[in-house]
């Protein structure tokens, strides 16, 4: 039978560790509902910004922006966002093995070639993929704490250098959307060259779509002119993927810390009281076996 005064030491170390992972599920929470307020909040004018585009793309007859096309190179480059901390469940390792899959199947000729490369948004990216080394572009470690639009446009620009310089031709993001607090989705989409396809796709859900005249036609004047309005909002149109990409991406981290603190704290209460249960067990037993060697004295002197 074990010390009681060990088991003791557990239970108390249990009960400590209880307390930090509630605590940790409480913080995780509060950050959540701030994450989820920031999409709330960036949607509207992310799908005016998008059917803006839509319309300027349908008016003009030849898109000539060069971020609608590809240069003339094998080069790839990968954003992948993480997170920087763990204790997130399987927040980080989902992430990493979809960028592993995704390059396994469909670059593994340019990372032969030497014509992959990496941009990590987040420590536990950058660090993975640094130990297997991959050709890893800029450093963005320990963002999160202060995670703000400004940092979605030093990853656009790093990503547009090398689209402009035709290092890489084509950049794709993986990411953890948000989906619930129970789960995410795995997102892999392109950012550039920008597809023409995703500006022709409604912004919102059909039943969320306002009734409209098919019968009319919006014949709609653009003042400078098109291609200087495509100018001016395609990058911010890049800009805002990328933030939406983040702010998916840190309200995911915070929903799956939740729940991973939230079962962390429900199998320390069930270890406690197995603990407890066998310490009532040892003491019971501690105090039956002083009882037995007290009765056994006494009839030693009776006799």
């Amino acid at each position: 039978m074990a010390n009681l005064r060990d088991i003791r030491n557990r239970i108390d170390s249990i009960e400590n560790t209880k307390q930090v992972t509630r605590a940790m599920k409480m913080v995780a929470a509060a950050k959540l509902r701030r994450a989820q307020e920031r999409i709330f909040e960036a949607r509207p004018y992310a799908y005016k910004l998008r059917e803006l585009i839509g319309h300027l793309t349908d008016k003009l007859e030849d898109v000539g922006h060069p971020l609608f096309q590809q240069p003339d190179t094998d080069g790839v480059l990968l954003i992948i966002v993480t997170a920087d901390r763990g204790l997130a469940g399987a927040f980080n390792s989902n992430v990493i093995k979809t960028a592993e899959a995704e390059i396994e199947a469909k670059y593994t000729a340019e990372r032969k070639q030497g014509n992959l490369y990496l941009l990590c948004v987040g420590r536990k990216g950058h660090e993975h993929f640094a130990r297997r080394d991959y050709q890893l572009v800029g450093d963005f470690r320990n963002v999160f704490d202060g995670l703000n639009f400004s940092l979605a446009k030093k990853v656009v620009e790093a990503a547009h250098e090398g689209f402009d310089r035709a290092i890489w031709g084509h950049v794709d993001m993986v990411y953890n959307e948000f989906k619930n607090t129970i789960s995410q989705n795995r997102i892999v989409e392109p950012l550039l060259p920008l597809p023409k396809e995703q500006f022709l796709t409604p912004v919102m859900e059909e039943e969320d779509l306002p009734e409209i005249d098919d019968t009319l036609e919006v014949d709609y004047i653009f003042e400078p002119g098109a291609e200087q309005i495509m100018n001016a909002l395609v990058p911010r149109f890049l800009n805002y993927q990328m933030w939406r990409a983040l702010l998916e991406s840190n309200a995911a981290e915070q929903g799956a810390r939740m729940v991973a603190m939230d079962n962390a704290t429900s199998n320390a209460e069930e270890l406690r009281d197995e603990l407890q249960l066998k310490y009532n067990r040892a003491r019971q037993n501690a105090i039956t076996m002083e009882i037995l060697d007290i009765s056994s004295g006494a009839e030693a002197l009776e006799s």
